[in-house]
């Protein structure tokens, strides 16, 4: 269970970079989010990784997302902001930037060669929870974004 153990940076963790985000795509006047998890998770989490040596915040973003979940052809609404938390580990302090992304793909394949991912859509409605409660929030946040534009 994640708790606010992975919020409280320690002083001498070791910082590592990431971006990722949140996709969607509307079918009429509904929206649908993209979540993905790993082959032995049931949890659904927001696609994101490390940033390599010369990619941009956004470039990272999209290589992660299309890694992750699959999605290449992504049109940015807005960046959505940052979140800081320990790694899985507990490791490594992450500081993620997180952007907003829509798309007309619906039927994805992820491409990272090193793990198993699966892509699900779902509605703000029907959205399960997320297994990292800052995730949770940038749904949220996102929700509110997308509200004010449709």
């Amino acid at each position: 269970m994640i708790d606010q153990t992975w919020y409280q940076n320690t002083e001498n963790a070791p910082t590592s970079i990431s971006a990722g985000g949140v996709v969607v795509r509307w079918e009429g006047k509904q929206v649908y989010l993209a979540l993905v998890r790993g082959e032995k998770y049931s949890e659904y989490i927001l696609p994101k990784g490390h940033l390599e040596p010369g990619e941009t915040l956004e470039q990272a973003a999209r290589r992660e997302i299309e890694e992750e979940a699959g999605f290449s052809q992504l049109e940015l609404i807005t960046k959505l902001g940052i979140r800081e938390r320990f790694n899985y580990a507990k490791t490594d302090w992450k500081v993620t930037h997180y952007f907003l992304f829509s798309t007309q793909q619906i039927d994805v394949k992820p491409t990272d060669p090193h793990r198993y991912y699966e892509t699900h859509w779902f509605t703000f409605d029907q959205l399960p929870p997320l297994f990292w409660p800052e995730q949770g929030e940038l749904v949220e946040l996102s929700r509110s974004i997308l509200e004010k534009t449709v």
